[in-house]
C-alpha cells in the first residue's frame, strides 16, 4: 500500500511549485489569491465530475440537476467553469478571461460566494503563459480523484499554502494564519461538542472553525453538526475564510462583509458554546474613545493602547451560560498593571472565570517570535475557585531554523493534563503544571504568569555530581570573562585607531 503521508506531502509540494511559477510574474499580495482561487476551483470541478459520472451511471438522467449535487454537499459546477474546459483553453490568449468567467459562474451559482472568489486571472499584469503553466501543474500533477481523501488533502494544502505565504511575506501574511498545532491544541482542550455554537471575531482564515469540525466529526461520526459564526476586519482574509468554509462544507455566518469587530459588531445578541479567537497581539488603536460606556466592558474599560482586555472583555460577553473561550494572547497580558490592566485583570479573576493558562514555547508564529500564552475562560468551571497553570514553554521541535511546532503528543500531553485537572485527579509535577486557588493568585498579585504557580523542574536525571559541576560552570563562566575582557580591549584598541584616523 503506498504511503500516504508521502503521497500528501507530494500533493502539497506541486501545489507550492504551482505558487512559485508564478513567482516574480505578479506582486505578491496577488500569487496568494491566484493560487488559493485555483486551489478552490479545481477541488469542486472534481468533486462535480466524480458525482456527475455517478449520476450518468444510475441512468436517471439527473446529472445535470442542481439538487442532485447540493444535496450532498458538492457544488454544482456550471459547464463554462468544468475545469476540462479550462485545461483545454490554458495555453491561448483567453485563459485569463476564461478563469474569471469560471468565477464569476460559480458565484451565481452560489449566493453565499457573491463577490468572494479572485476574478483578476485576465489582468494585464499576469502573464498568460505563465497562468497555462500553473494551469498544466493543477491539471497533469495534482490527483484529486480519491475523493475519499482529497477533502483531506485539500484542507491541509489549503493550510500549509497559508502557512508557507506567511513564512515568506512575514506580518502581512501572519495577520491571517494561526499555526495548526496551536488551533488543535484550543480544540483538543475545549472539546467542542454536537449542536453547539462556535464564534471566533477575529476568524482570520477560518482555522479554529476547520478544527472544530474535525474533531466534532471525529467525536460523533456527525459532520457539520454545528453552528459557525465568525467576523473578520481584513477584506481579502474575509473573502479567504468564505473560500475555507465553502471548501470544507461549513456553512459560517461570517457576515455579508468584512467589519471592525470593536465598532461594528456583527453578531450583537450571540451567546456562543465555544469562542475560540487569536486576536492581533497588543492591538492598537482600536478606537477606544467612542467606545468608553460600551456593554462589553463589565469588568473595567480597556486602554487605548492595547486591545488585550477589550479582547477578553467582548468575548466574554458573547459567552452562553455555560459556554467555554480558548484565545491565543501575548505575554504581557499576564502581569500588565498599566492603564486599569491589572484592575480588570484581578476582577475576571474574582468573577472565578479563568480555567486555565498555558504559556506556549516561542517562535510558533510566522509573523512574530514573541511568546505567547493560551487562555481559557469558562462559566460554570468543573472545579469552581480553582485554576489551572501549565508551562510549556520546553514542549515542541523545530521544523526548521526559525520555526517551532508541537507534535500530536505535546497536544495530548495539555489535554489530558487539563483533563485531569477538571476531573479533580491533577497531580501538581514541578516546572509544568500545578492548580491553584484564588489565595495563591492574591498572594502573587494577581499575576498569572505560570512559572510562578508550576516553580522549577526537578531535575533527577542530572547524573553529574555538584562539585564537579559547579567547578565546570566555573571555569566556564571564567572564561567568558577572559574572552569579553579581550573583547574589550580589541573594541577600545580599534576605537583609539579611528579616532587617530579621525
Amino acid at each position: 500500500m503506498p504511503d500516504k503521508t508521502n503521497a500528501n506531502i507530494g500533493f502539497e509540494k506541486q501545489l507550492w511549485d504551482a505558487a512559485c511559477v508564478l513567482w516574480g510574474h505578479i506582486p505578491a499580495a496577488e500569487y496568494r489569491k491566484v493560487i488559493i482561487g485555483l486551489i478552490f476551483l479545481r477541488y469542486i470541478s472534481s468533486a462535480f465530475d466524480k458525482r456527475y459520472r455517478e449520476l450518468v451511471n444510475e441512468g436517471e438522467g439527473f446529472e445535470n440537476d442542481r439538487d442532485a449535487y447540493t444535496m450532498l454537499n458538492i457544488f454544482y459546477v456550471p459547464e463554462i467553469a468544468r475545469w476540462e474546459k479550462i485545461s483545454s483553453a490554458a495555453h491561448t490568449p483567453e485563459i485569463g478571461e476564461i478563469i474569471d468567467k469560471a468565477m464569476q459562474a460559480i458565484e451565481d451559482e452560489n449566493d453565499s460566494l457573491k463577490n468572494v472568489l479572485p476574478k483578476n486571472y485576465a489582468s494585464p499584469d499576469l502573464d498568460k503563459k505563465v497562468l497555462g503553466d500553473v494551469v498544466d501543474i493543477f491539471t497533469n500533477k495534482i490527483d484529486m480523484s480519491d475523493t475519499e481523501t482529497s477533502e483531506d488533502i485539500l484542507g491541509r494544502t489549503y493550510e500549509y499554502c497559508i502557512a508557507q505565504f506567511a513564512a515568506n511575506e512575514g506580518v502581512s501574511g501572519g495577520e491571517f494564519y494561526t499555526p495548526s498545532s496551536v488551533v488543535k491544541t484550543l480544540v483538543e482542550i475545549l472539546r467542542p461538542f454536537d449542536n453547539c455554537r462556535v464564534y471566533d471575531c477575529c476568524c482570520g482564515s477560518g482555522g479554529m472553525f476547520v478544527q472544530s469540525a474535525k474533531f466534532i466529526q471525529a467525536h460523533s461520526g456527525k459532520r457539520g453538526d454545528f453552528s459557525v459564526y465568525g467576523q473578520e476586519a481584513n477584506a481579502d482574509t474575509w473573502k479567504m475564510a468564505k473560500i475555507n468554509m465553502a471548501i470544507r462544507g461549513i456553512d459560517a455566518n461570517l457576515g455579508t462583509h468584512q467589519a471592525d469587530t470593536f465598532l461594528n459588531d456583527l453578531h450583537p445578541t450571540l451567546k456562543a458554546d465555544f469562542i475560540l479567537a487569536n486576536p492581533p497581539f497588543n492591538y492598537h488603536p482600536w478606537h477606544q474613545e467612542n467606545l468608553k460606556d460600551d456593554i462589553r466592558w463589565k469588568f473595567g474599560t480597556p486602554p487605548a493602547n492595547n486591545a488585550n482586555y477589550a479582547w477578553i472583555q467582548h468575548m466574554i460577553h458573547h459567552l452562553s451560560s455555560r459556554g467555554k473561550i480558548g484565545l491565543v494572547l501575548a505575554n504581557g497580558a499576564l502581569s500588565t498593571q498599566t492603564s486599569g490592566e491589572g484592575a480588570i485583570r484581578q476582577k475576571i479573576i474574582e468573577a472565578d472565570l479563568i480555567e486555565g493558562i498555558i504559556s506556549m514555547p516561542t517562535q510558533l508564529f510566522y509573523s512574530v517570535s514573541i511568546p505567547v500564552t493560551l487562555w481559557f475562560i469558562t462559566k460554570g468551571k468543573k472545579q469552581p475557585g480553582k485554576t489551572l497553570f501549565i508551562d510549556a514553554r520546553k514542549m515542541g521541535h523545530m521544523v526548521d531554523r526559525k520555526h517551532r511546532d508541537l507534535s500530536d503528543d505535546d497536544i495530548k500531553k495539555l489535554a489530558q493534563t487539563f483533563e485531569s485537572f477538571q476531573n479533580g485527579t491533577l497531580e501538581n509535577i514541578k516546572g509544568f503544571c500545578a492548580a491553584a486557588d484564588l489565595n495563591d493568585i492574591i498572594k502573587q498579585d494577581y499575576i498569572l504568569t505560570p512559572g510562578r504557580y508550576v516553580g522549577i523542574e526537578d531535575n533527577h536525571s542530572d547524573s553529574e555530581e555538584f562539585d564537579a559541576k559547579m567547578s565546570r560552570l566555573t571555569t566556564e563562566l571564567y572564561n567568558m570573562f577572559a574572552n569579553s575582557h579581550e573583547l574589550e580591549a580589541q573594541i577600545i584598541s580599534k576605537l583609539g585607531a579611528m579616532s587617530y584616523e579621525v
